[in-house]
């Protein structure tokens, strides 16, 4: 029962128009420093319009949408998340085209876009399978962070392994569900971003080089993914150790040492959830046996 809590209080607060309010206040206290200097008109309408466009109207939607679905928070459903997801697209949409209009930083501007886009994806996905909008929603955001703060922003991914196992335990989403939503989210963020910014030629803060971005991404996914796919497979899971000092190898080899110091935290993290959680967490009954 104190897990089911637990699993719930993080839940809740990685609910994503709630999480991305504290992740989004940190992009927009980066976005406002200009030449060393803290523009704070700046930031103020930065903040409104993440607060207003990715927040409070898409949980107001949820809040209302549940309620007259007497349903759960979470919309639990699959069928009834189209009419949240939908509304979510065009208040991303309604931001992107008022920070074009505004010609408000573009950072911000194509991170909304993206926002909407991938939004659009998880809905079409959902039409068949209920990919979680949770590790979507916290994912989105970190990757924003990696690119404007690198292994800084990095850190935030150790929430996913701890999401994952909140939404599994509360019975919201299957282990591939809840570790396919963060990969997802993630990768699109990242490769998005800087395609906008390459092909319209937009300037904007320094961003962390795409490579790295992208070693950042796989040092936050690799362990639960390798986790995963063991839960889900008869290989002997003594192999759990072997994929982790190849993925070790890999990244001392190739990946900037940030990443790889990354990696092991998240790897780190995902043992000691999977160790807490005990033998109801897949992801433990792949180390007891290991």
């Amino acid at each position: 029962m104190e897990k089911l809590k637990i699993a719930k209080v993080i839940s809740t607060f990685t609910n994503p128009p709630i999480i991305c309010i504290p992740l989004f206040f940190i992009i927009c206290l980066v976005l406002s420093f200009e030449n060393g200097a803290f523009d704070f008109s700046k930031f103020i309408v930065l903040e409104l319009i993440s607060l207003i466009f990715a927040s409070v109207l898409p949980m107001a939607i949820i809040v209302y949408w549940a309620k007259k679905l007497n349903t759960d928070s979470d919309i639990s459903n699959r069928e009834d998340r189209f009419t949240p997801l939908i509304v979510g697209i065009v208040s991303y949409f309604i931001g992107f085209l008022l920070c074009l209009i505004l010609h408000l930083d573009n950072f911000l501007t194509v991170l909304l876009l993206c926002y909407s886009i991938n939004t659009g994806v998880v809905l079409l996905i959902t039409t068949k399978w209920k990919i979680s909008v949770h590790t979507t929603g916290l994912s989105g955001p970190v990757g924003a962070l990696i690119l404007l703060l690198g292994p800084i922003g990095a850190l935030f991914g150790l929430l996913y392994p701890l999401l994952i196992w909140s939404r599994v335990t509360l019975e919201k989403h299957t282990l591939a569900q809840a570790i396919a939503g963060g990969v997802q989210g993630f990768f699109l963020t990242i490769v998005e971003m800087y395609l906008f910014f390459i092909v319209f030629g937009l300037k904007t803060v320094p961003l962390t080089p795409l490579m790295d971005c992208i070693w950042y991404m796989l040092a936050i996914v690799a362990t639960p993914v390798i986790l995963g796919i063991l839960s889900y497979t008869d290989i002997n899971n003594r192999m759990f150790y072997i994929f982790v000092i190849i993925a070790m190898v890999i990244f001392l080899a190739f990946a900037p040492l940030s990443a790889f110091v990354v990696f092991m935290l998240v790897s780190i993290a995902s043992v000691l959830i999977s160790i807490y959680a005990g033998s109801d967490f897949q992801w433990f009954n792949v180390l007891k046996s290991s």
